[in-house]
């Protein structure tokens, strides 16, 4: 990847910071992170946000171990390239999911499960903010599938204060396209791993991300005005404080 495009994608994640206060002056920054691609991207443009913004902050990567078996010694060796220490938090979260619980639909309640074991370990830490990896294909998802399978319109923010944690979640990657992200990845040579999800590639989530495939193959940056209609239509639902 090209100096030019990493340029280009710190840029749009400092103009989401600007326009949605996403990372400010003495925020301690909880970097959820995993072997996924977004999560890894995500943590380099925040050491980078550290290093060329004049904004002073701290981060603490954590990592929630799903009860899979999973090998972290990769993303470990990531952080320490950053001069970070990753933090892993072993949970059970996926023998609940997916063997207590056997949910239909197991998405929903994974992440609920994992978002509220990162802010009770941003709260633990002394963490002010959560840091999630979501991007743009991710927004343009979530509000596609609220409007086909839940009737409602429905996004997330790029910034959510929750106010019974006394936490704010941050989405630094909400203006960066997963295809530049993929880029970056391979170009970092970023320790990503497969998913060890039992669901993965098999939720409707993916099934919605195959047709907007289809939909940008055939108007080239359609994700892109999609996020900025819901930018200019609706900004109580997207960007309120």
């Amino acid at each position: 990847m090209s100096q030019r495009r990493i340029k280009k994608m710190f840029k749009q994640m400092r103009d989401a910071s600007l326009k949605y206060r996403l990372i400010e002056d003495g925020d301690r920054i909880l970097a959820a992170v995993s072997g996924g691609k977004d999560s890894l991207t995500m943590l380099y443009f925040l050491t980078l946000a550290q290093q060329y913004t004049p904004v002073k902050f701290t981060i603490q990567p954590v990592l929630l171990d799903m009860g899979w078996g999973e090998d972290h010694q990769a993303v470990a060796a990531y952080c320490q390239s950053l001069s970070l220490e990753l933090l892993v938090e072993h949970t059970h979260i996926g023998r609940i999911v997916f063997e207590n619980r056997r949910e239909k639909n197991p998405c929903a309640l994974c992440a609920n499960l994992r978002r509220g074991a990162l802010n009770r370990i941003a709260k633990y830490l002394g963490c002010n903010k959560v840091s999630l990896g979501h991007h743009m294909d991710d927004a343009v998802h979530t509000f596609f599938l609220s409007m086909l399978f839940e009737g409602r319109f429905h996004v997330f923010k790029p910034r959510t204060y929750l106010d019974r944690m006394d936490v704010t979640l941050i989405r630094p990657l909400v203006y960066v396209s997963e295809a530049d992200i993929e880029k970056c990845a391979a170009s970092l040579r970023l320790p990503v791993t497969a998913s060890m999800c039992p669901a993965s590639g098999q939720t409707k989530r993916d099934e919605v991300k195959e047709v907007l495939d289809i939909i940008e193959a055939q108007f080239p940056g359609a994700r892109q005005r999609f996020l900025s209609t819901l930018e200019n239509a609706a900004p109580d639902t997207f960007w309120s404080l």
